[in-house]
């Protein structure tokens, strides 16, 4: 409705005689308005069935630690992939799309690759691996339904959790890439968790690092937040690249989990 519709409803066809306050009025609306709208998304925000995290970048500093191990199992086959370049092509993606990416280019992986990458990941998580500063606080507290929905396979998580120490509050609520035909971007894995979870994708929060994993469970019809506070986002815009990808919301401290500085 325009301001010359507003002021003929207000004062039929005679002039409007008091503008300024007219205006006052107007305004009143629409903050009353925009109010009403901020609290409904707050609500919906902060009050879902069911909180789902991605587990590396998310729950355990793993991003770094997985993508230079990529990245020097793929130098012993001849293929030259830095970490920087690691992490913008496959951060978040599952082994599968690795190898289909490298398959597309005419790249030959051997059979055995998948073994020795798993192999060199579990030895750098048991000398390295920690989990995101701050996550179990926000897990202890945690009364909302929740879950893991990892690109990672199903034993690196569980491994994952346990090294850390993380895995009792999941109480085995575990869904990888593994037990879907397509993985993240594809909304598939979020919506499989979902339905296991018994919750309505509407009123489902994920927690994502990367922009495939935000486009996936923006693609299941999710809430998604993004979170930067993982060590593979000292030296990148994080933020941007979350945003870019679609996320509600962007934060880098589990200590600022629920506010939603809106």
């Amino acid at each position: 409705m325009t301001l010359h519709s507003l002021r003929e409803s207000q004062t039929g066809t005679q002039p409007f005689r008091e503008p300024f306050w007219f205006i006052i009025w107007v305004v009143a609306q629409m903050m009353s308005i925009y109010s009403a709208r901020e609290q409904k998304f707050e609500h919906a925000m902060n009050n879902p069935d069911l909180i789902i995290f991605d587990c590396d970048g998310v729950l355990v500093d793993s991003e770094v630690l997985s993508c230079r191990c990529l990245s020097e199992a793929l130098a012993g086959y001849g293929i030259n992939l830095g970490l920087d370049q690691a992490l913008d092509q496959f951060l978040g993606r599952s082994m599968t799309a690795v190898l289909d990416y490298y398959e597309a280019k005419g790249g030959l992986i051997p059979e055995q690759f998948s073994a020795e990458l798993r192999a060199g990941v579990r030895a750098a998580f048991l000398s390295a691996l920690c989990p995101i500063d701050g996550v179990g606080s926000v897990l202890e507290g945690l009364q909302i339904p929740h879950c893991v929905a990892s690109s990672s396979d199903f034993d690196r998580v569980s491994f994952s959790l346990s090294l850390t120490g993380l895995a009792p509050h999941f109480d085995g609520r575990l869904y990888t890439s593994q037990m879907v035909e397509h993985g993240k971007p594809a909304p598939d894995l979020f919506l499989y968790a979902a339905e296991k979870m018994r919750a309505d994708p509407r009123r489902t929060l994920v927690i994502e690092d990367s922009a495939s994993g935000v486009t996936a469970g923006k693609a299941a019809g999710m809430t998604v937040w993004g979170f930067v506070g993982g060590s593979h986002y000292q030296s990148r815009d994080g933020k941007a690249i979350l945003s870019e990808a679609g996320a509600d919301r962007v934060f880098g401290r589990m200590a600022d989990f629920w506010r939603t500085d809106r």
